[in-house]
């Protein structure tokens, strides 16, 4: 039984969960043939989520209510209520998780990033003397503090999260935070988004190797090639999927005018429409592609991380979902919330965790109840509350 509380060479890390290595023996010939070590046995675990639709509705439609009564103010509350939820519902080897995040410090982040947007929104909506230092000042703090509000994010998220009674960790290091969220953004914007997989790829390395949980630490077996490889795949199903549209638009339109050569009057009215079928059938077969090319690269890169993390050389996670299927679940939540004003929206938000959890498997060559506690540090709650009110997604 490997104890993960000792430290364990890095061979051993990428191959404890691969085949033995092969054994040479180095005794004498007088000596007993020596047995070679038997392989570790490997448990799969897989995760659960027994959340329902109409249990989170009553959740749900009292957060929207208690948010809208109270201007807003509720929102932390609304959001803790939420996540227990969630966590309390997601089960792993016969344990649910936990999320023990505190209302009251998630509204004082929230207060604080609310004054800074309030006033860049003021000063853009209403013009004032000196309104564009104000905007310039705000813009440049949150693009300056952004690394650091994702890194406090993540310590947060994860302080906050409990499987066994143990909480989980974030150990990335700040100057790592503004080489992945910092440099890498401004490497994604400055070559036209060709370095943006490599962006991806250093962030989502980022986010797994600070996951700590007792004292294991995270390691992301992943490579760059395929974050290129989703990225090519995403950009050819949008630029020539749009392109195939636009020829077939061409050939309906062009058969369209021809059939109109016989009247004098109408050819140039029907070469007219040609074009115009042509354009907007390009234009807009362009941004469907281009939504499901990015919906699809969104599953394609959450299946390829999850299938590469390790955790102290002694557990894996793996995900067998179809990232096709996940862009139908999107896709089709998206219409079902907007044809029911909204009021679908527990129902989206559970079957899409739902079909995420049930294709996650945790496969370890310990058992679970072997991690030792490490005591952790109270993180403050401002990053948190910046991510979740800017919406910004930094999750995999």
């Amino acid at each position: 039984m490997t104890d993960p509380a000792a430290p364990v060479p890095h061979a051993l890390v990428s191959e404890s969960l691969d085949a033995p290595q092969p054994y040479a023996p180095s005794l004498s010939p007088l000596d007993p043939e020596p047995q070679p070590p038997a392989p570790p046995t490997v448990t799969t675990y897989p995760l659960s989520f027994t959340g329902s639709a109409a249990e989170y509705f009553r959740i749900w439609i009292v957060n929207v209510a208690l948010s809208v009564i109270t201007l807003g103010f509720y929102t932390p509350w609304a959001r803790v209520r939420t996540r227990k939820y969630f966590y309390g519902h997601t089960w792993l080897d016969g344990h649910n998780f936990e999320y023990t995040a505190n209302p009251w410090a998630l509204l004082r982040g929230y207060l604080i990033v609310a004054v800074f947007w309030g006033a860049y929104a003021l000063s853009s909506q209403f013009p004032y003397r000196g309104s564009d230092w104000v905007i310039g000042i705000i813009a440049a703090l949150f693009v300056l503090t952004y690394p650091w509000l994702v890194r406090q994010s993540m310590r947060f998220l994860a302080r906050s999260t409990v499987h066994r009674g143990l909480s989980f960790r974030f150990l990335g290091t700040l100057p790592a935070a503004y080489m992945s969220y910092g440099l890498a953004n401004l490497a994604a914007i400055f070559s036209a988004g060709l370095a943006l997989p490599w962006a991806w790829s250093v962030q989502r390395d980022y986010q797994v190797s600070g996951v700590a949980y007792g004292s294991a630490q995270g390691r992301f077996r992943g490579d760059v090639g395929a974050f290129y490889v989703m990225a090519l795949t995403g950009v050819a199903l949008a630029f020539g999927g749009s392109m195939i549209l636009g020829l077939l638009g061409l050939v309906l339109s062009g058969g369209l005018a021809l059939s109109n050569l016989g009247s004098l009057n109408t050819q140039d009215d029907s070469f007219v429409n040609a074009i115009l079928i042509t354009v907007v059938a390009a234009y807009v077969g362009f941004f469907v592609l281009y939504g499901l090319a990015g919906q699809y690269v969104r599953g394609a890169i959450m299946k390829y991380v999850l299938s590469n993390v390790e955790l102290g050389g002694v557990v894996r996670l793996g995900s067998n979902l179809n990232p096709w299927m996940l862009v139908w679940i999107t896709i089709s939540n998206y219409v079902a919330q907007v044809f029911t004003l909204g009021l679908l929206t527990p129902w989206a938000a559970v079957r899409r965790t739902k079909y995420v959890l049930d294709h996650i498997q945790v496969r370890a060559i310990t058992s679970l109840d072997d991690f030792t506690a490490v005591n952790s540090a109270q993180e403050i709650a401002l990053g948190e509350a910046a991510t979740e009110l800017l919406d910004i997604n930094i999750g995999f």
